[in-house]
């Protein structure tokens, strides 16, 4: 190559890069948005609240949560999924980005290929309760009470259909061979109060959500559904330590950006809310919402992302579960 043809190519390619460059040391210069697919109060609202005052204070630019419900989250995630790529909209997805994808192959948005990921926040556990008419004091117990009775007879709650304790009981009774009829709710309250009321037999439900009654003795906790014990119980044990290995679930939130966003934005904001997560009092409200707080680079949301589409698809096909 010519010295005049190699210097042309340098001189192209030193063009090409300063404008990321200079997004990256300009960025952020306005209001940045925190997108959020489900109603206000919730865990994953609770997290962009937390997070948004205290990016804002350091960036000097506002931050504003907008919830954009409906659909079980999709409105919200197809709303940060068309969002522009210019570094001011990020979404505050859950578990509902896998979960969706394997109940409903036809999304208005690719849960991969329409997001570019930023950070995993944090992880909530999920338990499998039984009200306390169940003679069952343990997971094998559950199984040996919950085979002997007639098809039709046990049933479930889950706060909606496809939602991560909907998908995780199905998970769970493909493991163990069990019969127990879904009854889906419009919410975990409705679900919740039916356990301890005696009228549904199990759920599987987030740890935080379910403690008051738990701690109340109104439903009897059988076994953890994630990888490991929680503090507040610690003599209950995981679902793999009460003999059923293959089933792991944790109710999950992270941060994703529309794809094509700049690599230097998003590195900026992972190394930002990797920093907040870190603040004790960050952890501290985080503990009180029943999060564990993860952090890490972008590729550790990227990878679970797929493990869990990969999961549920499993799960719904071999299930025959459909969306309506």
């Amino acid at each position: 190559m010519k010295l005049t043809n190699l210097l042309a190519s340098m001189g192209l390619a030193c063009a090409a890069v300063l404008p990321v460059l200079s997004h990256a040391q300009d960025y952020p210069s306005r209001t940045i948005q925190f997108i959020v697919p489900s109603t206000a109060g919730t865990t994953g609202d609770q997290l962009a609240r937390l997070l948004g005052p205290k990016l804002s204070q350091r960036w000097n630019v506002p931050v504003v949560v907008e919830n954009r419900v409906g659909a079980g989250g999709m409105i919200g995630i197809e709303a940060g999924a068309k969002a522009s790529p210019d570094g001011y909209t990020f979404l505050f997805s859950a578990t509902a980005l896998s979960t969706l994808s394997a109940l409903r192959p036809k999304l208005p948005y690719d849960p991969i290929k329409s997001f570019s990921p930023v950070v995993l926040l944090g992880s909530s556990p999920l338990v499998l309760v039984v009200t306390n008419s169940v003679p069952a004091k343990t997971v094998a117990e559950f199984v040996a009470y919950a085979k002997k009775q007639p098809p039709g007879k046990l049933n479930y709650a889950s706060p909606g259909l496809g939602s991560v304790h909907h998908l995780t009981m199905e998970l769970f009774k493909q493991q163990t061979g069990l019969y127990l009829t879904h009854i889906p709710y419009k919410g975990t309250g409705g679900a919740l109060n039916d356990v301890a009321a005696g009228h549904v037999e199990a759920s599987v439900v987030v740890l935080q959500t379910a403690l008051p009654l738990l701690q109340g003795g109104k439903m009897r906790m059988l076994a953890v559904m994630g990888p490991q014990r929680v503090a507040q119980f610690p003599d209950v044990p995981t679902l793999a330590q009460a003999g059923v290995p293959n089933v792991v679930s944790e109710a999950w939130f992270g941060v994703t950006a529309p794809v094509g966003t700049p690599p230097a934005v998003i590195a900026k904001m992972n190394s930002e809310i990797n920093s907040l997560l870190a603040l004790p009092e960050v952890k501290e409200a985080m503990a009180k919402a029943g999060v564990d707080p993860i952090g890490g680079k972008p590729e550790k949301l990227d990878a679970l992302v797929h493990s869990e589409i990969k999961m549920w698809t499993q799960v719904v096909k071999k299930g025959n579960i459909t969306a309506d």
